[in-house]
Parts: C-alpha cells; sequence; structure tokens
C-alpha cells in the first residue's frame, strides 16, 4: 500500500507540472509525457481499489476470499494505461508530424522533466526496495521476481515508474534535437516512442493479470516448500498428489492427497487429516487446504 501511495503522489505532482509545461511549451513530447502522468495518477486509483478490495477477509459468498479481484482492478489500470497514455500519445505525436513549427521554452521543459525525474524517481526506489526484499525471500533475480510475483500493484508500480523514467529520457532526447535542429518532426517522434513504450508495458500487465485470473501456476520453489512440509509432518508417511493454485496475491489454496503414518480407524484418521489442514491454514499465506488419502499404487512425490 505505502508503494501505491508514494506513487499516486509522485504522479500527481509530476501530472500537473507536465500539463502546465505542456501548455506553455507546446511540445508534443511534453503533451505525451502529461497524458502518460495522468494515465499513471489513475491507475494509481484503481491500484488503491484493488489492494482495499483484494484484502477483505473470506466469507460464505467468497470462500477463497477476494484476492481475484485485486487481478481485475488491476486489470483496469492497465487498460487505462494503454487507451490515455499510449493512444494519446501516438495519435499525438503523429497529428505533429505535419503541425506547424511553433516557439517552444526549452528552458520550462527541462525544469519540469528534472523534476519529474527526481519524484518519479522516488517512486521507483520505493519499488524497487520491495521488489528487491521479494526477489531474495523467493531466492529470484528482482526482474524475473516483478515478472512472476502475485502481487499484481507491485508489478505495476515498477512496471510503470520504469517506463514514467524511460519516457523523460525519451522526452528530453526529443526536445534536445528539437533545439539542435530546429525540427520539430523529432519532438513528435519523442511522443510516438513514449506511446509505444506505454503500450509494451500495458500489454505486459494486461498479459500477466490475465494468466493469473485463468489459474497461474505457482513457482517451483513454492511448490517444493509446500511438499517439503507436508513431508516433514510427524502424521505424513508419503504425498502422492498436490495441487497449488493462487487464489490472491500470495494467497494459495492447496489440494493433496496424503498417506497418513499408522494403521488407525477411520474416524481417527479424520481427525488427524482436519488437525493437519488447520495447520496448514495457520501460515498467513495459505488460505485452505483439502487434503484425501492416497491409495498404495500411487506413485510417491519427492522434492
Amino acid at each position: 500500500m505505502l508503494t501505491v501511495v508514494i506513487a499516486f503522489t509522485a504522479n500527481l505532482v509530476v501530472a500537473i507540472a507536465k500539463s502546465i509545461a505542456a501548455a506553455i511549451t507546446g511540445s508534443a513530447s511534453m503533451v505525451a509525457e502529461a497524458a502518460h502522468s495522468w494515465a499513471d495518477t489513475g491507475n494509481e486509483i484503481f491500484l488503491l481499489v484493488a489492494e482495499k478490495r483484494g484484502s477483505r477477509r473470506r466469507d460464505r459468498q467468497h470462500p477463497y476470499g477476494y484476492g481475484r479481484e485485486t487481478y481485475i482492478w488491476s486489470m483496469f489500470a492497465a487498460f487505462g494505461l494503454f487507451t490515455i497514455g499510449s493512444v494519446v500519445s501516438i495519435m499525438h505525436g503523429i497529428q505533429q508530424l505535419t503541425a506547424e513549427e511553433t516557439e517552444a521554452d526549452y528552458t520550462i521543459a527541462y525544469i519540469v522533466l528534472a523534476i519529474a525525474f527526481v519524484l518519479e524517481g522516488t517512486s521507483f526506489v520505493q519499488a524497487l526496495r520491495q521488489a528487491s526484499r521479494g526477489g531474495e525471500r523467493m531466492k529470484m533475480r528482482t526482474l524475473s521476481y516483478v515478472s512472476r510475483t502475485s502481487n499484481p500493484t507491485l508489478r505495476a508500480v515498477f512496471a510503470e515508474d520504469a517506463a514514467a523514467l524511460l519516457g523523460l529520457l525519451l522526452a528530453a532526447g526529443g526536445l534536445a534535437l528539437h533545439q539542435i535542429t530546429g525540427d520539430a518532426i523529432w519532438d513528435a517522434a519523442g511522443s510516438i516512442l513514449i506511446g509505444v513504450l506505454l503500450g509494451l508495458v500495458a500489454v505486459f500487465l494486461i498479459t500477466r493479470n490475465s494468466e493469473f485470473l485463468r489459474g497461474q501456476r505457482v513457482a517451483l520453489s513454492t511448490r517444493v516448500q509446500v511438499l517439503r512440509e507436508l513431508l516433514d509432518h510427524p502424521s505424513v508417511d508419503r504425498v502422492t498428489y498436490l495441487h497449488i493454485e493462487y487464489v490472491g496475491p500470495a494467497q494459495l489454496f492447496i489440494v493433496a492427497a496424503v498417506d497418513i503414518t499408522g494403521d488407525r480407524p477411520e474416524h481417527q484418521v479424520a481427525e488427524r487429516l482436519r488437525g493437519l489442514e488447520a495447520e496448514l491454514e495457520a501460515h498467513d499465506n495459505v488460505t485452505e487446504v483439502v487434503l484425501t488419502l492416497s491409495t498404495r499404487d500411487e506413485r510417491s512425490l519427492v522434492p
């Protein structure tokens, strides 16, 4: 939540500053950057809603909780980035290719871009720190963790802030080439490139959210960890089936077939299964566990 709040505040301030600079300078790149920041600001609102609604506790109507709603609202944010940020930037850039040359105040534009870079950089550092900590826990590289994490808000803020920093460099480059050559085509090209960049980021976010909504497979390390947890339990002799799926950010639904140690009566076996389910569900990342008994001919799973 802190990462999203910081990103929202930074994007709102930057969006206002870029809009003023775009109105004064008439720069196509600045217009694209303003659209980019307003899109990001709106997206952070969607992400805040995603965090709020997705964290609600489960009830009778939603036995696995509301975690998947996080992916739905994050999907809205990704579509917003595509339609507002990408499409507007590309269309404005194309229009500026044939527009009449106008005088631009480069000093104001450079100052706004510099301030925006500092603010966007602050937000990106926060997202980077959170992603780095998550990657260390999962023994993954930071970028791999961002791509594979079940936390859509972290992925969205990280990707949007990274794109924002790169977009600022593209805008500055377009302005500089416009100033050096006197040809406004470079400014328009900067706007188009920013739009293409935002489109790529939006497609990436839409793809990842849709995969989690369809049922994303958990990381191998997570599967191994759950399997070892089961096998290390004194009541479990072996595990023959294990299904794990995400029902929300870092929230797991586990189904397993186990062979209970000993040869006890049916009611005692049932009690031990229910007790084991309760122990596993005590973990913060486990929403629900369903255990059944293995048959003798089923192959045992190994970590």
